[in-house]
């Protein structure tokens, strides 16, 4: 019998499982919560685990917010190995001796990469060349320039594990990609590395204590069905927690429901800005014009969606 679809909104943290796609475990959870619209807020690998975002309803208007938040990874690197594909699912391309490195040394190493830098994205990635996935060309042997990009690294530590081991510690922003920080930490100290392990443990306002397992929610599934599941879905607007916050008046909430700007006194930041009606209701996210006044950027609207 096919599976009745149903309006639900909300964002559900998922410790996304080794071996699964960002695509794949989306699909899985939202067969589970019988959903008729979902997204996911930024790939990871199947290599990766950990923190995975995703939305439902009209909390995917959220999702352009999430993608451009700040991460946070946890790896473990292997030193002395350089792969084709970053990490150590590809093929070993070159073997190098670990050499003797102190804490300074690593440490030196990492400030190198701190603050903002250019990195060149891997060929085993999402990005698209002439509408085509890199990956998709680099199994196929096929290598095209890639522009670099700027990227922002806030923090980054590394303390050996094991002698060939290093576990990293990784704050960074939208766009990084881990393998290649990792491969070109490993050619500074000189003897290459690729990524072992890869985890998610930050996702802009949300971190690793709110994540629930794929396994948990089938558990809960096969229990009560899809409304079991609602127990993990977290509002819309946690997504934007560290955003100013406007209440208004039930005048301005009436011509911002309609796509209006309103003037709000004494509203500084731009935005975005999680704006809140006369009663308590989270209507979207805003910002500030130049004259002013706050303008809807994307609107919640109870029993359907609004314009913005």
């Amino acid at each position: 019998m096919p599976i009745q679809r149903r309006d639900i909104d909300g964002i559900i943290l998922l410790d996304k499982p080794r071996g699964l796609s960002s695509n794949q475990a989306l699909g899985r959870v939202k067969y589970l919560l019988a959903a008729r619209k979902a997204g996911h807020t930024g790939s990871l690998d199947p290599l990766a685990t950990g923190l995975l975002p995703l939305c439902f309803g009209q909390a995917t208007k959220v999702s352009a917010w999430l993608l451009d938040a700040d991460k946070r990874y946890r790896a473990v690197a292997r030193l002395g190995v350089e792969t084709s594909t970053g990490d150590m699912e590809g093929e070993i391309q070159n073997e190098r001796p670990v050499p003797v490195l102190t804490a300074a040394e690593i440490d030196a190493a990492c400030a190198g990469f701190r603050g903002e830098i250019q990195q060149v994205p891997p060929m085993h990635s999402a990005l698209k060349h002439q509408g085509q996935r890199l990956y998709a060309l680099a199994r196929k042997g096929i290598e095209v320039e890639r522009p670099a990009r700027n990227v922002t690294i806030h923090e980054l530590r590394a303390v050996f594990e094991a002698p060939d081991r290093l576990r990293v510690e990784v704050h960074c922003s939208k766009g990084t990609y881990i393998r290649t920080l990792i491969e070109d930490l490993g050619r500074v100290l000189g003897c290459g590395a690729a990524v072992a392990e890869l985890r998610r443990t930050g996702h802009g306002a949300f971190d690793a204590r709110g994540m629930v397992t794929l396994e948990e929610l089938e558990a809960a599934s096969a229990e009560g069905g899809p409304q079991a599941l609602e127990r993990w879905l977290l509002p819309a607007d946690s997504a934007l927690s560290g955003c100013p916050e406007v209440r208004l008046d039930a005048a301005s909430t009436r011509f911002l429901r309609q796509g209006q700007p309103v003037f709000v006194a004494q509203i500084r930041d731009r935005g975005p800005l999680r704006l809140y009606g006369s009663n308590g209701e989270f209507l979207g996210v805003g910002a500030l014009l130049d004259d002013g006044r706050v303008a809807p950027r994307r609107l919640f609207v109870a029993g359907g969606p609004a314009g913005a």
